[in-house]
């Protein structure tokens, strides 16, 4: 995985076809020396890199030879630059994932939340949370080790099993695993706790009923994107 705005050094197969993958958009352009013996194909959000073999015969023995000088390649992603330093190696075939920078998943985070008030956008985020289906724009975060506990909800544990910045809306959330010690009948209001978060605006649990060894899933929303 590669970053724009920085020379990444790679490793790519001198002799099985490179896939180049542009996370959340379509490759633009690859650019690349043309003198060297190189064939690169796009289409969509991929592209693909090869490094041609050149074969001499000589009086039937064919010998081949493999490149093995260092390419630079130049592809735009998602409104940047990514600048490959590659160095073609006996290695099978790569897979080189373009992430977006922060530039990028602030617009593309605009695009998307931006024509919606707060309330709308928290919906949103919290449905991609529930749903497994967060924007390659959502940057992750480490979550928290260990389980926690609030003083309102003795005997029911919580586990931060994601969370998430949404940068360019100023928005972070975490997903959180909630596991009784027995059965229990939980309101969303109990999660308006300080040790979640100084700053949050919703609070939604897939389901409210919970028995003893039964887990459901919390979405904290807050403002601020590091939280």
């Amino acid at each position: 995985m590669v970053l724009p705005g920085q020379t990444s050094t790679i490793r790519l197969s001198n002799h099985d076809i490179n896939h180049v993958v542009c996370e959340g958009g379509e490759i633009e352009d690859v650019r690349f020396s043309a003198e060297k013996a190189i064939a690169v194909e796009k289409a969509g959000s991929d592209a693909w890199i090869k490094f041609l073999v050149k074969e001499v015969d000589d009086t039937g023995a064919v010998t081949r030879s493999y490149v093995t000088t260092p390419s630079e390649f130049f592809v735009a992603c998602n409104g940047a630059i990514y600048t490959l330093y590659s160095e073609p190696s006996d290695i099978p075939a790569q897979t080189v994932t373009l992430t977006p920078g922060r530039v990028q998943r602030a617009k593309a985070n605009a695009d998307l939340l931006g024509p919606l008030v707060e309330e709308e956008r928290a919906v949103s985020i919290t449905l991609a949370m529930l749903q497994d289906r967060l924007p390659a724009s959502f940057a992750e975060v480490a979550p928290a080790s260990g389980t926690l506990t609030l003083t309102g909800l003795p005997g029911t544990r919580l586990t931060e099993r994601r969370r998430v910045a949404v940068e360019g809306a100023g928005l972070s959330a975490s997903e959180y695993l909630v596991s009784p010690d027995a059965p229990v009948t939980l309101d969303e209001r109990s999660f308006l706790d300080r040790n979640l978060g100084t700053n949050i605006i919703a609070v939604t649990l897939d389901r409210l009923a919970l028995k003893a060894g039964e887990t459901g899933r919390l979405v904290v929303i807050r403002r601020g994107e590091a939280q």
